[in-house]
C-alpha cells in the first residue's frame, strides 16, 4: 500500500480514537454537577466540549511524550512504520468501545499506550518500547495519581463540611446550614476540569498522528505537533465530548457514590489540579482514572455516605486490564498487517464491523441524557434535630441532603 494512502489511513483512525476519547471522558468533568443537578445535562456536555476544545491549545507537552517518548522513533532509534501506529490505535479504539458499552470509565490514554506497545512488540520487537520513559510518564503516575488526588479529595471535602457548619450558642447542636454555593462553584470547577482534560487527552492523539507524521519521513524527529494537527485533534475530542458518553456518566454520577454539591466541588478541584499538574510536566496522566479516585476520595470524606466498593472494584479491573487487553489486540492487527495490503483491508473491515456492532448493541438498552443520572434536590446541609424549650412540642425535621 502506498505510505501517503496508510498515512491518511492512520490519521483518520487516530482522529475517530480522539472522538472516542471525548465522548469516553466526558463523565471525568460533567458526572458530579450532573448528578447534584448545578448544571442540566445537555448544557454540561456542551461547556465540556467548548472547553476541552480550548484546552487542546494550551499546552504540548503531552504530545512530545507520546511521540517521541514511549515509542522510540528516528535515526537514534527504530523506524516504527505507519502500520504499527494502524494497529495500536486499533487496540485502543475496540477497547474503548468495549468499555464504553459496559459503561466503564476505564482509560483512555492507558489503552492507546496498550495498543501501541502491543503493534511495536509484534511488529518490531521489545527493543522498540522505551520502558524506562513508560515507566516514569505512565506507569507510576497511573498508581500514585488516584490515590493523591483521592486523598486531597477527602481532605478537602472534610474541610468543606467542616468549614460549613455552625452550632447553637445554647446548646451546641449543630444547625442546618445550606450549601447551594458549592454547586454554583461546581460550574466553575468542573469546567476547569473539561479545560484540563483538553490540555492533557487531546494530546495523545496529536502525539499519535506527530508520530505517523516522523514514520512517513514528513516531519522531523523530536518536532512536536504542527498546528493543523493541533486544530482537527482539538475539534475532534470537542465533538466526541458534545456526544456525550451517558453510560459513563451514569456510572460516575451515581454508580460510586451519591453524589452532593460539596463533595462533588470538592472532587472536581482536586482532579483538575491533578491534570493541570502533570500537563505542565508531560505525564501522559490518565484523567479517568484520576476522577475516578476523587469521587471516591469524596464519597469517603462525607459524613453518612457509603462508597459502592462492587463499583469501585468492577473499575479497577477494567484498569487492571487495559493495557494488557489493548496491547493483545494491537499484537494481533499488527500480525495481521505485516502479511501486506489484504492484511490491512481485513484488520481495517474487521475493526470496522467490530465497532459497529457495539453501537448496534449500545441501542437495545439506550442511555441518553434522560436517564443517564437522577439528578435529585441537592444543594443542602444535613438538619439535625434542635432542643426546643420545654413546654414546646420537638416538630422533626425533614430530611434534606448534604
Amino acid at each position: 500500500m502506498e505510505i501517503t494512502v496508510m498515512v491518511a489511513l492512520v490519521i483518520s483512525l487516530a482522529l475517530f480514537f480522539d472522538f472516542t476519547n471525548g465522548f469516553h471522558d466526558t463523565a471525568n468533568a460533567m458526572a458530579t454537577p450532573i448528578a447534584t443537578g448545578a448544571i442540566k445535562p445537555k448544557t454540561a456536555v456542551a461547556l465540556a466540549a467548548a472547553l476541552n476544545l480550548v484546552g487542546a491549545f494550551l499546552s504540548t507537552e503531552v504530545a512530545k511524550t507520546v511521540s517521541g517518548g514511549i515509542i522510540r522513533e528516528g535515526s537514534e532509534g527504530i523506524q516504527i512504520t505507519p502500520d504499527i501506529v494502524f494497529a495500536g490505535l486499533m487496540g485502543a479504539i475496540l477497547w474503548n468501545m468495549v468499555t464504553w458499552l459496559k459503561g466503564l470509565p476505564s482509560s483512555s490514554s492507558h489503552a492507546l499506550f496498550g495498543g501501541l506497545i502491543g503493534a511495536a512488540i509484534a511488529g518490531i520487537g521489545i527493543h522498540s518500547v522505551n520502558f524506562e520513559s513508560l515507566m516514569q510518564k505512565v506507569v507510576l503516575p497511573a498508581l500514585f495519581a488516584p490515590l493523591i488526588a483521592g486523598g486531597v479529595a477527602y481532605l478537602c471535602t472534610r474541610l468543606a463540611y467542616a468549614l460549613t457548619s455552625r452550632h447553637d450558642p445554647e446548646t451546641g447542636d449543630k444547625l442546618t446550614q445550606k450549601r447551594g454555593g458549592f454547586r454554583t462553584g461546581q460550574i466553575f470547577t468542573s469546567s476547569l476540569v473539561a479545560l484540563a482534560h483538553g490540555t492533557n487527552d487531546a494530546q495523545k492523539t496529536m502525539g499519535i498522528i506527530t508520530l505517523v507524521l516522523i514514520a512517513a519521513g514528513t516531519q522531523q524527529a523530536g518536532s512536536g505537533p504542527q498546528w493543523w494537527v493541533i486544530t482537527a485533534c482539538a475539534l475532534a475530542i470537542a465533538l466526541g465530548t458534545y456526544a456525550g458518553g451517558w453510560r459513563i456518566i451514569r456510572t460516575m454520577g451515581a454508580g460510586l457514590t451519591d453524589v452532593k454539591p460539596a463533595q462533588g466541588f470538592a472532587a472536581e478541584t482536586s482532579t483538575a489540579s491533578a491534570i493541570l499538574a502533570s500537563s505542565h510536566l508531560g505525564f501522559a496522566l490518565s484523567t479517568t482514572q484520576v476522577a475516578s479516585g476523587s469521587v471516591i476520595g469524596s464519597g469517603l470524606g462525607r459524613r453518612g455516605t457509603s462508597v459502592r466498593w462492587g463499583t469501585a472494584g468492577r473499575i479497577a479491573v477494567g484498569w487492571l486490564f487495559t493495557l494488557p487487553a489493548a496491547g493483545i489486540v494491537g499484537a494481533l492487527t499488527a500480525l495481521l498487517v505485516k502479511t501486506g495490503v489484504i492484511g490491512v483491508v481485513v484488520a481495517a473491515i474487521a475493526g470496522t464491523a467490530a465497532v459497529w456492532y457495539m453501537f448496534i448493541h449500545s441501542r437495545k438498552s439506550h442511555v441518553g441524557h434522560h436517564n443517564a443520572v437522577e439528578v435529585e434536590e441537592a444543594g443542602h446541609a444535613v438538619q439535625f434535630r434542635k432542643k426546643k424549650p420545654a413546654g414546646k412540642p420537638s416538630k422533626s425535621t425533614k430530611d434534606v441532603q448534604r
